[in-house]
């Protein structure tokens, strides 16, 4: 009976507060909205196979011509567009011809046959890294020389597998130079983690330019030496290090010899464990466009080459699971030489995990050795009691030293963009330019809806609500709730609501609309809420989708404009007003209306910001809204020039985002 009792009561305060929130606003029901929007519609691995099928119809297969010569030909011009096109767009061609600059800061004389000379060296100007030279004592003529490259280790180039094997290449008389990387070691401040990488991005200057500039710096450096070989010169590194030695060996002819450790795998392996790959410099914008790693493998055709993998690796790139694609389809690349030998590939099993310990690092002395014509070097030169500490091993920097971050916001403050038109008849043409420009930006491609399926119908005391799946012309799909009073016409306007956190954070928004009589549709676009492939990690998604040349930015604006277009037409409305929560949502929306404004009445959006440049001053951490920092976006618009190319829409804010403080590192 009590529980009965307690049942009416609820039910009666159901009532009252439909019944008096036309006068007691908004709050009053936001409460009573929320479960409404609490249980997501579709499950997460739905999404990932959605995004998976989408993206692998794209993977392109390396199939090798006919003749050696034809390949050479096929390899520059990819390399030529690789390089051009991807890597070093939006970067200043001083910048990217400009010769290396190292200055010597000190020498440590060893008294083991070899002696360390520090460096710093400039990257772009203002930003510069360090470097170690692992020097032999006693040089008689030109020797080889090895580019060692540290992957993602706290200790960057200080870390104990590293010294061990540059101490090793000295002592086989070999010159080794250990370069750092932003990020880690003693460039690990907040402000240089790679993930601002995102932020060149954003004012026009591709990341992977960045990254590529940093290592090539350092084979630069090496060619120059009057010691040095120029046809016996290699590079080698595990991990991060390993995707540098890939990526600067396959680019690079001047590479004689590679050795990658666990650095990458295809996209094929990648769309099956997008965690492997969720550094931003592996996922450049761009970079698998059209080609993918084995690629990459490919163009070191027919020079040495030697890919090393791990069998039970702790982190990435598994031997087994990547083999058949970076190993065994570019064997075909190396038989048009005659080469087939000239790659090789070694799976390590002790200790098997990600490493590049004494297994791997004397698999490196044997293939080196052979590639230069050295003596053969099959063990390793014990060398525990010279590795040196991170303090001792460090350079010395200058204190005002550009950060990754600082120089995306450098760039951005030289940003130029042409006046607006100030006489209203040239207007409309400048804002239909800036719409194809937005567009192309954007990568936007249009997409019509296949199908709204009503997965679950509920109804309560005054609401009833449907939850929508909706399945797009090109595979993917969006989830989104929609509510409206028991007594709302089929006709009633409608506001699509899209949160930055999902449906389930728009319980208010949602009720102040039904509140007012409208129909309310609760959205979420690809990336958004429980529509997010992976709750661990969802910006590598993200970047797989912005490496494979479409921008997931673009993707969401389209997934909006069909639903808008669809609810208009189901309810009769000439147009759909859009409202919005987040920084993300923000530029969504706005995006959405200034591509076609006649879908839309109106814009409202919450937690704004005035401009992109908040992006770069917060600044915002990368992985908190990928999908804003879309190559090229900030170089060509603002959040003004958005608002007038979507007039006649009305646009309104409410309250300003606040930035938060950084993830210390």
């Amino acid at each position: 009976m009590n529980i009965l009792r307690l049942a009416g009561r609820s039910v009666l305060l159901l009532m009252l507060q439909m019944a008096t929130a036309a006068f007691s606003g908004a709050q009053a029901i936001g409460d009573t909205v929320a479960p409404f929007l609490d249980k997501p519609v579709q499950p997460i691995s739905v999404t990932a196979y959605q995004l998976q099928k989408y993206m692998m119809k794209h993977i392109p297969k390396p199939v090798p011509p006919a003749t050696a010569e034809q390949w050479a030909v096929d390899a520059q011009k990819l390399r030529k567009h690789i390089l051009e096109d991807v890597a070093f767009h939006g970067w200043p061609h001083e910048w990217i011809v400009s010769p290396p600059h190292f200055e010597q800061t000190a020498v440590i004389e060893t008294g083991r046959g070899y002696r360390l000379r520090k460096f710093r060296y400039e990257i772009v100007p203002s930003l510069y890294s360090t470097a170690i030279l692992y020097e032999p004592v006693a040089i008689k003529e030109r020797v080889p020389a090895i580019l060692n490259l540290v992957g993602h280790d706290p200790l960057g180039n200080a870390t104990e597998y590293e010294q061990k094997r540059c101490i090793n290449f000295a002592k086989q008389g070999v010159l080794a130079l250990s370069l750092g990387w932003l990020g880690f070691g003693e460039l690990g401040q907040p402000e240089n983690s790679h993930d601002f990488g995102g932020h060149l991005d954003l004012v026009g200057s591709n990341s992977l330019g960045y990254f590529y500039l940093t290592i090539r710096r350092g084979l630069d450096y090496l060619a120059s030496l009057p010691q040095v070989d120029t046809q016996r010169l290699g590079v080698t590194g595990l991990s991060g290090g390993g995707w540098q030695t890939i990526m600067l060996s396959a680019l690079d002819e001047r590479v004689a010899a590679a050795v990658e450790v666990a650095g990458f795998g295809s996209l094929e392996t990648n769309l099956t464990r997008p965690t492997d790959t969720q550094e931003i410099e592996e996922d450049a914008t761009d970079l698998v466009q059209g080609q993918d790693y084995p690629y990459f493998v490919a163009l070191r055709a027919p020079r040495p080459t030697l890919l090393i993998h791990n069998a039970q690796d702790d982190c990435c790139f598994l031997a087994p699971l990547v083999k058949p694609y970076i190993y065994e389809q570019t064997i075909p690349f190396f038989k048009l030489y005659r080469a087939e030998n000239a790659v090789q590939w070694h799976q390590n099993v002790d200790p098997g995990t990600h490493n590049y310990q004494l297994d791997n690092r004397q698999q490196a002395y044997a293939f080196f050795s052979k590639a230069f014509h050295l003596p053969p070097v099959t063990k390793e030169i014990p060398s525990d009691g010279e590795i040196r500490s991170p303090e001792q091993m460090a350079g010395t920097l200058p204190k005002d030293n550009l950060t990754v971050a600082g120089l995306a916001r450098k760039l951005g403050s030289e940003i130029t963009r042409a006046p607006i038109p100030s006489i209203a008849k040239e207007r409309d043409s400048w804002a239909q330019s800036q719409r194809e420009q937005l567009k192309s930006v954007l990568r936007f491609s249009p997409v019509s809806l296949d199908s709204s399926w009503r997965l679950v119908s509920t109804k309560r005391p005054g609401f009833q609500s449907y939850s929508y799946r909706f399945d797009f012309s090109n595979g993917l799909s969006a989830t989104g709730i929609w509510l409206a009073g028991s007594s709302t016409s089929a006709d009633a306007p409608v506001t699509i609501v899209v949160n930055d956190k999902g449906f389930k954070a728009s319980s208010q928004n949602v009720a102040d609309r039904i509140n007012r009589g409208e129909q309310v549709l609760a959205l979420e676009p690809l990336f958004f809420g429980s529509t997010t492939p992976n709750d661990s990690d969802p910006a590598c998604w993200e970047m797989l989708v912005a490496s494979s040349g479409d921008r997931p930015l673009g993707i969401e604006t389209a997934q909006l404009l069909a639903i808008a277009k669809y609810f208009r037409s189901t309810s009769g409305q000439k147009s759909i007003r859009l409202e919005s929560e987040g920084i993300r949502s923000q530029i969504v929306v706005l995006a959405a209306a200034a591509i076609d404004p006649g879908t839309f009445s109106e814009v409202y959006s919450n937690d704004v910001m005035d401009s992109l440049r908040f992006l770069l001053d917060a600044p915002v951490p990368y992985r908190t809204a990928p999908d804003l920092f879309c190559l090229d976006l900030y170089k060509y618009f603002d959040i003004d020039r958005l608002i007038l190319v979507a007039s006649p829409v009305a646009i309104t804010a409410g309250r300003k985002a606040v930035a938060q403080p950084l993830p210390k590192t």
